[in-house]
């Protein structure tokens, strides 16, 4: 339950760390210092790592540790110390999810260690100039060199490290323009960045390439590689499996059909959130940092564009 809670409240963190008003967050780096990182086991040999944003993958063993993601700057010195709990082996390679700051934050720490940064095409160039959430009006600066993707990719990618087929494949227009999935092939494990947020309802990032379409084609990409053994470890929300991530595809589903038949009729953005449209989803999805009103906004503004 106590790791439960923490997931939640690190997903809500993201409103004011990532996306909020920038002066709060600098008001904020205390917070930080109260941050526990948690240790998820998931197969021997890889780890979830639960902290504050987004979720930390690691696989560890004799070629080395590989990270997928790394949080926010102030917490590279705890993330370390849980790794060092986990393997005593240099930390080779970081590979980025997607660009967004609670999962690149310490892209800066772990490049001038000499990690080697690894992320799709679009991640790199999101990262090398100033961006801009109007959704939440908020500036995001570009990074140091040092914080920059030294590996980039456009479609795949494969690592053959501890063992492991590590498959990394980019899904267009999810959660952004540039996420990608990490499949561990014979563990049978699944990273699937910020494509899936399980138990809370997910921020779409339409202002740098994502979409409600695209979050599902994701979605549904990744169901085709999993089996009910698969081990998920989502972007925020706990460690989950396949039956999980079709409950999470079937709310996607049914709130792009219901916010379409909306705009098909002719209904307003206020009207259609009046109607409270998603009131039997809310109560399982709805309590994370985007509400249900946030979340609706942001669909129905993106299907309305087409």
């Amino acid at each position: 339950m106590r790791l439960f809670r923490q997931l939640t409240l690190s997903a809500c963190s993201i409103t004011l760390l990532l996306l909020g008003n920038p002066k709060l967050a600098q008001s904020q780096p205390q917070d930080f210092d109260k941050v526990e990182i948690q240790t998820v086991p998931v197969v021997e040999g890889i780890h979830m790592l639960v902290g504050e944003g987004g979720n930390i993958g690691v696989s560890a063993g004799e070629d080395g540790v590989f990270l997928i993601d790394d949080q926010f700057a102030p917490l590279t010195a705890k993330i370390k110390t849980a790794i060092a709990q986990i393997s005593n082996q240099p930390l080779r390679f970081l590979l980025n999810t997607h660009w967004h700051a609670d999962h690149t934050g310490g892209n800066e720490n772990f490049g001038k260690a000499g990690t080697v940064i690894i992320a799709h095409d679009q991640v790199r160039e999101r990262l090398s100039t100033e961006q801009f959430l109007k959704v939440f009006d908020r500036k995001v600066p570009a990074s140091p060199a040092s914080a920059l993707p030294i590996i980039t990719f456009g479609d795949t990618l494969t690592l053959h490290l501890n063992g492991q087929t590590i498959h990394a494949f980019h899904v267009d227009a999810a959660h952004t323009d540039g996420d990608s999935v990490i499949h561990f092939q014979e563990a049978n494990v699944i990273h699937t960045g910020d494509a899936y947020f399980n138990g809370l309802y997910p921020f779409i990032d339409t202002e740098h390439g994502g979409s409600i379409n695209g979050m599902i084609m994701a979605v549904e990409r990744i169901l085709a590689v999993t089996n009910e053994k698969t081990k998920i470890i989502p972007g925020h929300g706990p460690l989950s499996n396949r039956a999980g991530l079709v409950a999470y595809r079937q709310m996607l589903l049914d709130v792009r059909s219901r916010t379409l038949s909306a705009i098909q009729k002719g209904e307003t953005l206020e009207n259609f959130l009046a109607a409270k449209p998603t009131a039997d989803y809310d109560k399982t999805w709805g309590k994370g940092f985007l509400p249900p009103k946030k979340f609706l906004t942001i669909v129905y503004q993106d299907l309305a564009k087409n």
